[in-house]
């Protein structure tokens, strides 16, 4: 702090001596670094991990004895700067906010490995049931750019063109940096429109598909498929990630439990073999069907080629190859605070047209936002609301989704993390307690100022994370 105020003082003069007029930022942290409270508010962000645009409270709390009536605990933020308290803006999106996507990440996996491995409320007999990595894709819509540094991008030695005259292969060898990777190679061709509406039918594409498991499941146990709950429960977490090309494919844990959840085992027919097969055969058969219009005709919803399907071993599984608990957990955390933005996107809405067509993203990402945009516009596709998902290139569903019984939740994450922060003793005390709070939202965000201090909060945190990681773990730490 003292040291961003003395750049701030020195850096007026030029190296010449001559004064120069002062930056916004700068007038503004000059302004508060002299404000009464501004050591009481540097602990506040402190205590918030830097977030990059904190939520503002204004109000108070007050926990009692119930018997007695004695004032347990109390705060008030009259005392506070500004008459207002700061806590997290729990945004997951990395390019929004690192230290609360990370500490949303850390939740994720933790909330993902306890479904593999228990703890966290949910029996450790989970540690014993099939469970399987399940990765699925959209379809092709046509050929794209690849990053492949072994071998050409898509070798042809005919050199065919298609009807718009450009070649069908690329002879090049893309890196990942690469920013053709990713591109159509050829505009034209492409089917902008069923990748838009692929994306806006994904979600329903995977509810059809957890009922066509479950229907297959009931086929090879030789009982209905409204009867198979009496025998077993499907339980799964999945999280959404966009490739290069801006399509959207799936990762999931599936997992098979007794009909009474976590708690119970599977029966002894519910192998993992059975549920790979239930996997595979479901993918290959389910479909939905798009919203029918003259503008796009008949379009059927279905899953792509490629699928992988892993079985999950414990951590103490030696072979090098397999996939483990915590690897599963620690992937699905990673891709948990991505977004569109990762992949080349925007991460806000669009409110018209001409937005588009000034969004700092590539050519491809703009014509299938324009696609979204005129598609969105068509009365027959007004419920798939496509306009308003524009930014997420028509995808509407959440970047994490699980079934009720898979494992425990956010809110109990956060719970267990609050309880622990106000200490054991109050915790105890609160079990016989009763609290009365009144808060009010009376803003949001920082100054110019104010955002370069929390960068650099945050930007410390997450230097001493790496160094605890680089010491103790190794590896993802999530824990921390």
């Amino acid at each position: 702090m003292i040291s961003a105020a003395n750049e701030a003082r020195h850096s007026v003069f030029k190296e010449t001596g001559r004064p120069r007029l002062l930056s916004s930022t700068e007038r503004d942290l000059i302004r508060l670094v002299h404000e009464p409270g501004f050591s009481r508010w540097l602990e506040q962000i402190k205590s918030i991990g830097g977030c990059a645009h904190p939520i503002y409270l204004a109000g108070y709390t007050t926990t009692r004895h119930v018997a007695t009536g004695e004032v347990l605990r109390h705060y008030d933020t009259s005392t506070e700067p500004g008459g207002r308290m700061p806590v997290r803006c729990r945004n997951r999106r990395e390019t929004r906010c690192p230290t609360c996507s990370y500490l949303h990440a850390g939740d994720t996996f933790h909330l993902v490995r306890s479904g593999l491995l228990g703890g966290k409320g949910i029996s450790t007999e989970v540690l014993h049931h099939p469970r399987l990595f399940v990765t699925l894709t959209a379809p092709s819509f046509g050929s794209v750019h690849r990053a492949s540094s072994a071998e050409p991008c898509r070798p042809r030695r005919d050199g065919a063109a298609c009807e718009h005259g450009r070649p069908f292969g690329c002879g090049q060898r893309h890196t990942d940096t690469d920013l053709v990777v990713g591109q159509p190679l050829c505009h034209d061709c492409y089917d902008y429109t069923g990748h838009a509406l692929w994306h806006a039918s994904a979600g329903k594409l995977w509810n059809r598909y957890c009922h066509m498991i479950r229907r297959h499941l009931a086929t090879a146990a030789g009982v209905t498929q409204s009867r198979l709950q009496e025998h077993l429960t499907v339980s799964f977490a999945k999280v959404a990630e966009y490739q290069k090309r801006g399509a959207v494919h799936f990762h999931a844990v599936i997992r098979l439990d007794g009909p009474e959840g976590p708690s119970s085992p599977p029966p002894l027919w519910a192998t993992t073999d059975l549920l790979s097969q239930a996997i595979r055969s479901a993918a290959a058969l389910v479909e939905v069907r798009a919203p029918y219009s003259p503008a796009t005709g008949e379009r059927v919803i279905r899953w792509g080629e490629q699928l992988d399907v892993h079985t999950i071993r414990g951590d103490s599984f030696t072979e090098s190859s397999a996939v483990s608990d915590s690897a599963v957990a620690a992937y699905v955390a990673k891709y948990v605070s991505k977004s569109v933005g990762d992949a080349g996107g925007i991460d806000y809405r669009i409110d018209d047209f001409n937005s588009i067509r000034l969004a700092p993203v590539n050519s491809h990402l703009r014509a299938l936002m324009a696609t979204c945009w005129r598609l969105g516009g068509l009365q027959e596709l007004e419920a798939l609301n496509l306009r308003a998902w524009t930014h997420t290139l028509g995808y509407r569903g959440h970047a994490l989704t699980k079934s009720r019984q898979y494992s425990t939740t956010y809110g109990a994450l956060r719970a267990v993390r609050a309880d622990f922060q106000v200490g054991d003793v109050l915790t105890a005390q609160s079990r016989e307690a009763v609290t009365e709070s009144t808060w009010r939202y009376v803003g949001s965000g920082h100054s110019p100022a104010e955002a370069e201090i929390a960068y650099g909060i945050a930007e410390d945190l997450a230097t001493l994370r790496e160094i605890r990681r680089d010491l103790v773990t190794g590896g993802w730490d999530y824990a921390a």
